[in-house]
């Protein structure tokens, strides 16, 4: 069985890269909210996982990966995730996103602040097990101080709102796995820099990459985004497939009451799955990019602090990402709690 991505979706991917290097260099985090965004527009970049009926291409997850992780690669300012894949799911038919002329920011359960709000033509707020729809003009922003220079967060506040149909999680779902492609992407560019860094920089005569301390640090964050990555790949699978199941379970029921339960228990299967799978692809791409952050920080030593070291930017990235949609100790909880059932008492 051949789990690797097909050659169309590599294309895709390489094609994203060379545009995000052309029109988002670091230089441009520095002084543009929104570098490569147009260029990716015209691309169809925000219309891939848009239904064909909404001028999209109507990909799965799992297609648009490798894309994703460019655009953590690169560190990609803006909701790219909220406006590229929690959008078309919750907003299916509006052409608006596959041309890129919307900009939608999501305020997920449990979080205080919307990152990006200032940007949104669309406020998606997650509330009460469902998704409410909030426009521009009718949020009042505040904004506060965050980590990310490149995220800025907002409070939110508003009056007035319209309810969408359908329950939050199949798009916090996605959310949540499209984080960790970027998560798995900024790991990389994080060791990328660090390795090229390690060859060059000396120290008693000799380059730092050549003592086993700072050898054995970066192969450990290698080996942590290698085995992160495959989990992802994983969780997109798994959401397709539970988003599959939905859709069968529909169809059994308009063609037999009798195959209603088979189809529900079909459904509860891959759901239950796809929690799992998405929390473990999640806590494992936020600890491997906290460490190649962790890493980074400590070949480069003082300078990583600095202002003037475009190094700061994937540092940031990280520690956001990582609590974007979950923090590693809430996915974590709950594979375990998937894994073992419920039943707490097989470990202290």
């Amino acid at each position: 069985m051949n789990f690797g991505f097909t050659d169309e979706q590599l294309a895709l991917a390489a094609t994203v890269r060379d545009v995000l290097r052309t029109h988002c260099p670091p230089a441009a985090l520095r002084s543009e909210r929104r570098p490569a965004w147009e260029q990716l527009a015209a691309l169809g970049f925000f219309g891939l996982l848009a239904p064909p009926e909404a001028d999209g291409l109507g990909l799965g997850l799992a297609d648009v990966l490798p894309a994703l992780e460019e655009t953590g690669r690169a560190c990609l300012p803006g909701p790219v995730v909220e406006t590229a894949v929690v959008a078309p799911y919750l907003l299916p038919d509006n052409p608006k996103l596959a041309s890129g002329a919307l900009c939608v920011t999501v305020l997920p359960p449990g979080q205080a602040y919307a990152p990006d709000a200032d940007l949104a033509d669309l406020l998606l707020v997650a509330r009460d097990g469902g998704w409410r729809l909030v426009a521009r003009e009718s949020v009042r922003l505040v904004l506060r101080s965050g980590v990310d220079p490149c995220r800025p967060v907002f409070e939110v506040a508003f009056e007035e709102s319209e309810e969408l149909g359908g329950p939050a999680a199949p798009a916090l779902r996605r959310a949540a796995v499209a984080t960790a492609a970027q998560l798995i992407g900024v790991a990389r560019e994080l060791l990328a820099v660090t390795v090229a860094y390690a060859r060059v920089r000396t120290q008693f005569g000799a380059a730092i990459g050549s003592f086993q301390a700072v050898k054995h640090q970066l192969a450990d964050a290698a080996v942590a985004v290698e085995f992160a990555a495959p989990l992802v790949h994983r969780a997109a699978l798994s959401v397709d497939r539970a988003a599959g199941s939905v859709d069968g379970a529909a169809e059994s029921v308009d063609r037999a009451v009798g195959t209603v339960d088979r189809a529900v228990e079909s459904l509860d299967r891959a759901v239950g799955t796809a929690d799992r799978d998405v929390s473990a692809a999640k806590a494992a791409a936020g600890e491997a990019a906290v460490l190649a952050a962790r890493v980074a920080l400590q070949a480069h030593g003082a300078i990583g602090y600095t202002e003037e070291l475009d190094l700061r930017f994937w540092l940031a990235r990280a520690w956001s990402l990582s609590a974007a949609y979950g923090t590693t100790a809430a996915h974590r909880e709950r594979v375990r709690t998937a894994v073992l059932d419920g039943d707490l008492r097989r470990w202290p």
